[in-house]
């Protein structure tokens, strides 16, 4: 049985496959039938499971621990895909646990990102083209589709299914079950279905210490937005006035107004 060492000599079981052009760093283990293609990095201390394939074209970053029968930076499941040269990249320190699959970029964008110590829970798929923010947390069965963007610190529930090119904004947490069919705009809890505002996400705002001012702020803003008799347009002006120097306005009132899809 292979073993996490990351400060020990490179580990690789026998009935591993690793290609020669493959670029590993040290202290690194990869276990039982697992699969390393060519033009692949892995970085230092990380741990790669049993029967795990890491197709070309990944990179993976320093400390990572991949378990066992995932698939990381296999083709994109898009139709349009031609057989273009993309990348998926994932940080530091990120845990990917059993059976995720992660899709590698499409001509699009090029590449599909996951950022630092993120935590992808069993059987949580990543289509091409995503970008992850660093301390996201994605629970078990959670499916992304493609081009979807996640904000830093966001907490998926069991089962969430995002749709394609939605963005889900920094802080949020969405509820266990669910879809996002429109963008979830930052520090809120979204919840039911279809998918609503159910309040700031106060208890993950704690953790990450936001102070008792910031969050009300935050609140007062939401309950302006999506609690007030007022059209959503109208609605932002009063905002800006209300809240002059508040840099979570700021950062609220443009994922608003960046929206594409619309938000919930």
């Amino acid at each position: 049985m292979i073993v996490w060492r990351p400060n020990i000599s490179l580990q690789i079981h026998p009935t591993a496959f690793v290609d020669s052009k493959a670029k590993l760093g040290s202290g690194i283990s990869i276990g039982p039938y697992s699969i390393i293609n060519s033009n692949v990095t892995i970085g230092n201390g990380t741990m790669i499971g049993n029967h795990v394939t890491i197709a070309p074209g990944t990179r993976i970053g320093t400390e990572c621990r991949i378990f066992h029968s995932s698939s990381i930076g296999e083709i994109p499941q898009d139709m349009k895909f031609t057989g273009e040269q993309t990348e998926a990249i994932i940080g530091n320190r990120t845990t990917i646990r059993e059976f995720v699959t992660i899709n590698r970029g499409t001509k699009d964008s090029g590449v599909t990102i996951i950022g630092d110590d993120c935590l992808l829970m069993a059987y949580v798929h990543i289509a091409h083209d995503c970008v992850i923010g660093k301390q996201v947390i994605m629970s078990n069965m959670t499916t992304l589709g493609g081009h979807v963007n996640i904000g830093d610190f966001v907490s998926l529930g069991g089962g969430v299914m995002i749709h394609q090119f939605c963005k889900i904004g920094e802080h949020a947490f969405i509820g266990a079950g669910y879809w996002a069919v429109q963008d979830v705009p930052p520090y809120i809890l979204a919840v039911g279905t279809p998918l609503i505002f159910g309040g700031i996400n106060n208890i993950g705002l704690k953790r990450r210490g936001f102070s008792v001012k910031g969050r009300k702020i935050i609140k007062d803003i939401y309950k302006l937005y999506f609690r007030s008799d007022v059209n959503r347009k109208d609605t932002i002006v009063k905002i800006y006035n209300k809240f002059p120097d508040s840099e979570y306005k700021t950062r609220i009132l443009d994922f608003i107004q960046s929206s594409d899809r619309g938000i919930i």
